[in-house]
């Protein structure tokens, strides 16, 4: 898509969005939107919030967009509705996730004058709110979608502005290879992720140990407020974080592996260890979390595999390489002595796509 507008043409550009076919004006003129967006993986992370309010991140974080995490979300806004009906992952969400949903459609009817009611089906092909980031690639779809049926002609800045409004992460999945997302000011909404290098770039592969399908019980939200509140180390991390970034931004633009892992495993242990001090302490990782990342490290430091390891807000084990030794690293994950459910292999993916009604999810 061009970066003037989300319905203009069918080749992707900087902008990061896609569509699968030239005209989508007559899916927004019908009330109906259909997107898919990738999750991504932060190699350096984001962990905190400079404004609760707006959403906005207390530090800069770096992700790769991961090709094979997808949300694939249809929205059709329907005069007939006397309320919002969500299906996700083929069951009606209620609750908070219900919640979350209509809010950000409600921020789009407020940009496009409309009254309507939406149904909106989404549907995730990996876990869901299982530490996989299924929020950022899920919010990212939603809103590409509800601006598709509302018929608003946005930007995909503007898109990625109104998903880190419902997820920070979710901003960054708006955009395909390796994105950037700044820190944010409070007061100041008009953030958005950039993209940093396309997929193209470099092919690394992220390998990722399943420990755990099941949901997490600390939301990654309620975990970062509570460790700003109370972790004597959360002011320490926000002030290590810049560091890490520029050091990975520059591994990422030398293609230096040893130079991305090192640092992108600084911020894990770094931003883990704000939410272990806080009250009471947030523990994301299993047994099984330390065991695959113990032998990892050591298969690196002893017998020289390059393979560096990240874990986000759950318990599941995510190892970069190159494309030339996931099969090595692939394979001692399944040799190991732990409760591995599953190993996904992903690699740098695209950003957001628009569907017509009859297209096939990328």
């Amino acid at each position: 898509m061009s970066a003037r507008g989300l319905h203009d043409a069918p080749e992707q550009s900087r902008s990061g969005v896609t569509s699968s076919a030239a005209a989508n004006s007559g899916i927004a003129r019908s009330g109906q939107g259909s997107a898919t967006a990738c999750a991504n993986i932060a190699l350096a992370k984001y962990w905190g919030k400079a404004d609760r309010t707006l959403n906005l991140p207390a530090v800069e974080s770096i992700s790769l967009t991961a090709d094979s995490l997808k949300t694939e979300t249809t929205v059709h806004f329907d005069s007939e509705l006397a309320t919002d009906e969500v299906v996700l992952d083929g069951a009606f969400a209620e609750g908070r996730s219900a919640e979350r949903i209509t809010r950000v459609l409600d921020w789009v009817r407020e940009e496009g004058g409309l009254r309507s009611r939406a149904r909106v089906t989404t549907y995730n092909t990996f876990p869901t709110g299982a530490g996989l980031a299924s929020s950022a690639s899920g919010f990212a779809a939603l809103v590409g979608a509800a601006y598709q049926a509302a018929g608003l002609d946005v930007d995909a800045a503007q898109v990625s502005r109104r998903a880190r409004r419902a997820s920070a992460s979710a901003a960054r999945s708006v955009f395909g290879g390796y994105v950037r997302l700044a820190a944010g000011l409070p007061g100041d909404d008009s953030l958005a992720a950039e993209p940093l290098f396309p997929a193209e770039h470099w092919p690394l592969r992220m390998l990722i140990a399943v420990v755990d399908r099941k949901k997490k019980a600390t939301s990654s939200t309620d975990g970062m407020e509570r460790t700003r509140l109370t972790s004597p180390f959360y002011d320490a991390w926000v002030a290590e974080a810049p560091k890490y970034v520029e050091e990975i931004r520059q591994g990422l633009a030398a293609r230096d592996l040893e130079r991305v892992g090192r640092f992108m495993e600084r911020s894990t242990l770094a931003y883990m260890a704000s939410a272990l001090a806080a009250d009471p302490g947030i523990v994301y990782w299993k047994g099984s979390t330390l065991d695959i990342y113990h032998r990892l490290r050591l298969e690196r430091e002893e017998l020289g595999l390059p393979v560096w390891m990240t874990m986000d807000a759950g318990p599941h084990v995510k190892a970069l390489c190159e494309e030339a030794d996931a099969d090595r690293v692939r394979a001692l994950m399944h040799t190991l002595d732990a409760n591995i459910e599953e190993v996904i292999e992903v690699a740098p993916g695209p950003g957001l796509q628009l569907h017509t009604r009859h297209a096939s999810a990328c």
